[in-house]
């Protein structure tokens, strides 16, 4: 008889905060989170201070040490590089949703397209359902989120959403674990990569609405976005031995 608590996977090594950032980064990367220098993640602890990615490093050369922490004000408390001054945006967002653990921001190449748009792609197959909910649209761009009246538009736009695109400018993704962070942009980057394709040959049948609940129901409440983040951990650390030997370092 198979145990009901019998694991998919091989377990992961003990992953730190810092470790977590860093992996999550280099996953997003791989599957198009990767605009030069652009985008910025933060991960709230349980001091209510934030871990994020440093400026001056791309998304998949980070390691848990280059990992910088700071205060809701944007003060830099520990780490060896500098914070993107567009954090305005995070702080901006941790101050007002106190649900969200985890932001994601960047420009990826599907989901910019549907946010220069200004449109929310569609959901024509069986992944791109497996994340449900309103997609907030932020419609005007009104300058760069190193401004906190620019920041505060775009959290008003998101409002109680998990993801977002920013008009003429990218996307947002918020959640209340890494591993939901990692499903719902790699899944949303999917959606909209096979919406772009699918309406450039002249379109096809989306899926229904109840259909993409039961689908975001069925694999989130099972669980099944952590097996999913788990992979993507086991990817980096079987393709970096760098990588492997700074993640069991890390605290």
């Amino acid at each position: 008889m198979i145990e009901q608590e019998q694991r998919v996977a091989p377990p992961l090594p003990h992953l730190s905060q810092r470790a977590e950032v860093a992996l999550l980064a280099r996953a997003l990367h791989r599957v198009g989170y990767a605009d030069g220098l652009a985008g910025h993640i933060t991960y709230r602890t349980s001091d209510d201070t934030l871990l994020v990615n440093p400026f001056g490093l791309t998304w998949d050369e980070v390691v848990p040490d280059d990992i910088m922490e700071i205060d809701l004000d944007g003060n830099v408390l520990t780490g060896p590089w500098t914070v993107t001054p567009a954090i305005t945006l995070h702080l901006e967002l941790h101050r007002q949703r106190k649900d969200v653990m985890v932001a994601v921001h960047n420009h990826p190449r599907w989901g910019t397209l549907w946010a220069d748009i200004g449109r929310e792609p569609p959901v024509y197959d069986q992944t791109a359902g497996l994340v449900a909910g309103r997609i907030a649209i932020h419609q005007e761009y009104d300058g760069t989120v190193n401004e906190r009246s620019s920041a505060a538009t775009v959290v008003a736009a998101l409002g109680d959403a998990s993801t977002a695109l920013l008009a003429n400018h990218g996307v947002l993704v918020v959640a209340p674990t890494i591993a939901q962070a990692f499903h719902r942009a790699n899944t949303f980057e999917w959606r909209c990569r096979q919406a772009w394709h699918i309406e450039a040959v002249g379109g096809g049948v989306p899926l229904h609405p109840t259909m993409v609940d039961t689908l975001d129901d069925f694999f989130t409440r099972g669980q099944w976005d952590v097996p999913w983040w788990e992979a993507a951990v086991r990817r980096e650390l079987r393709n970096d031995r760098d990588l492997r030997e700074a993640v069991m370092g890390s605290r």
